[in-house]
Order: structure tokens, then sequence, then C-alpha cells
């Protein structure tokens, strides 16, 4: 059977398990409170970026100053981040108008998963090639699919309008990121401003998924 087929097999099983793994991206914003709360020095959270939490050094970094005990905890969420945003495009991808465009929405999208994973796997202090490979999937790749998803869907117009403007605000945020425009809000503030929208989409999309699954199931109950 070809695997486009065994996962929408697989889909059609576990209808609600695509919108959980994009639900579970709430994990990663509930490990950055919690490792941040373990720096010695108060952690910034306009001077200092995301991946500083994962750093595995203590001491300067970049002219920051870094050190995060439980480094291995964020890393790790970083890599669960990556492996629900992959898992849940490929099989949230099913549930919608399959479409080239929708197919390349959520293939970006997959993408942007398994550059967080790479962020996970080697920490800013690490492999400093690929964690920056890894981050640039979701920055620009992922926010980029969030375009491509707001045009391709069949969803209501709230969402869709939601989902373009999302991707408006972080490509925007990305372009004075890499030019080292940070509007006041420090390298950390605009990061998160990069970052954080497509996280809370991911969110919102998930919840639309689950409670539209929900509603499909109780009317077939009926």
């Amino acid at each position: 059977m070809h695997v486009s087929h065994r996962i929408q097999t697989f889909h059609n099983k576990y209808p609600l398990l695509g919108p959980a793994f994009w639900l579970l991206s709430l994990q990663y914003f509930l490990a950055q409170l919690v490792v941040s709360a373990y720096w010695d020095r108060p952690y910034s959270w306009l001077n200092n970026t995301i991946s500083d939490l994962g750093n595995t050094a203590c001491g300067d970094f970049n002219s920051r100053f870094v050190c995060s005990p439980q480094y291995a905890l964020m890393n790790a969420s970083f890599i669960l981040f990556g492996v629900t945003m992959l898992l849940g495009s490929a099989l949230l991808y099913h549930e919608f108008k399959k479409s080239r465009l929708s197919a390349l929405g959520f293939a970006g999208m997959g993408l942007a998963g398994i550059g967080t994973l790479l962020v996970g796997v080697f920490p800013e202090n690490t492999v400093a090639f690929m964690h920056v490979f890894g981050a640039a999937l979701p920055f620009l790749i992922g926010n980029i699919s969030l375009g491509l998803l707001g045009r391709a869907l069949d969803i209501p117009r709230p969402l869709r309008i939601y989902t373009v403007l999302t991707c408006i605000i972080t490509l925007s945020a990305l372009v004075l990121f890499v030019s080292k425009h940070d509007l006041s809000l420090g390298i950390g503030g605009m990061e998160r401003l990069v970052g954080y929208p497509q996280t809370l989409w991911l969110i919102v999309f998930g919840v639309y998924t689950s409670r539209n699954e929900y509603r499909a199931r109780l009317a077939k109950e009926k």
C-alpha cells in the first residue's frame, strides 16, 4: 500500500490525532517558562534568545550571558515540538481539500517541524550551522506555509484572515530580525515575534480541527 494511503487510513481511524499533535505545541511555551525559571541570573525575554535556553554551556555567548541548568529539558521540548509539527502536518493534510497548494503548505509546515527538531539536536553552542539551518526552516518555510494554507484551505473566513495575517506579521518580523532592526524589542523579543505567532496558530488550528472532528462524530452517532 502506498505511504499516502496508509497515512489516510490511519487518519480515518484516528481523526483526532492530527489536531492533538498540533495542540501539543503548548508544551513549547510551558517548557520555556520552566527552564527560564532555573537561571541563576534572570533570563531576559527580550535580550536572550529562545535558543539560549537550550545552550549547554555557561558563560558569554554572542555578547549575552547564558547559563541554562535545565538545557536538556528545553532541547527535548524542541525535539518534541518538531516531531509533533511533522506528524500533525502529515495527518492534517488528509483532513482538508487536497490541492497542490495545500500539499505545499502542509509539506512546508512539516519541514518546519524537521527544522525545529534540528534546533534541539544541535544546540546553538554546538554545531552552529545545523542550528541556524534548523531555525531557518520554521522561521522562513513555516511562515511562508501559513500564507499557502490561508489561501488553499476551505476554512471559515475569520480563520483564513487570521492565518494570512499571521504569515504577514511573522515574515515582516523575520526581515527586521535578519536586518538587525529589533524595534526596541531586543534580539529575543524580535525572535519571538517571528516564531510565537506561528506556534499560536498551530494551537488555534488544532482547536478548530478538533472541534470539527468532535462535531462530526456526534452527528454520526445521532
